[in-house]
């Protein structure tokens, strides 16, 4: 008697990638909106219930009490309304990127939180106290532009032409400016920049036309 192997539907049929694409964007929706959900509830209890002193725990430059802040700052906020402005564009970019895949994303959020936050570590000015959502936001918008130019590609393109329309005055917060974490926008959108050049697409190869061999008599004069 013989037996066969079933067929993975990925394999046996063309939208295989297609429908892995959309599991994984699936997953991302739902990872970000559980984050984002989690900095509204950290901010609640933060605000109503312990008199705002999560705050204090964000990153403190060149600190060793503010080193573990790289990991609760992108929970932690500084009120309602820095929340509120971090929530869509959380949502929107991190959905974009999201477009790319599961370890695309991961990679660039991971950057964005890591060395992000460990740059705003040890080269930020003075001695605040960092926190905020924005640096893995601005990772996003770092990873959107860097692959529209590096792959040049119309879907990158696409998507990087929209972020622009949408959040051109995100350039605004890389200036730099006081009450504002400039540089963990700039941190973070370096770090996004290195993880989309790292998993960059290669571009696709240009057509040439083939030459005429030397020898064809069509091509003499």
């Amino acid at each position: 008697m013989a037996f066969t192997s079933p067929v993975p539907d990925d394999l046996e049929s063309p939208l295989g990638p297609v429908r892995r694409r959309i599991s994984q964007f699936g997953w991302i929706a739902r990872v970000l909106v559980g984050a984002l959900a989690l900095m509204w509830a950290i901010e609640i209890i933060d605000t109503f219930v312990l008199g705002d002193r999560l705050q204090a725990n964000g990153i403190r430059p060149r600190r060793a009490d503010g080193l573990d802040g790289i990991l609760w700052a992108p929970f932690l906020h500084g009120g309602f309304f820095h929340l509120i402005g971090n929530s869509i564009p959380f949502l929107m970019l991190g959905g974009f990127v999201g477009l790319r895949g599961t370890r695309y994303w991961s990679t660039i959020a991971v950057l964005g939180v890591v060395v992000g936050g460990g740059l705003t570590w040890l080269f930020a000015v003075g001695d605040g106290n960092h926190i905020g959502a924005s640096g893995v936001v601005y990772a996003f918008f770092g990873a959107i532009l860097t692959a529209a130019v590096v792959e040049r590609r119309p879907g990158p393109a696409a998507i990087a032409i929209v972020t622009i329309i949408l959040y051109s005055s995100f350039f605004v917060g890389l200036i730099p400016q006081g009450r504002i974490s400039w540089e963990g926008h700039l941190f973070g959108a370096i770090a996004g920049a290195i993880g989309a050049k790292s998993m960059a697409e290669p571009r696709p190869p240009k057509r040439v036309l083939d030459e005429p061999p030397l020898d064809d008599p069509y091509w003499e004069v």
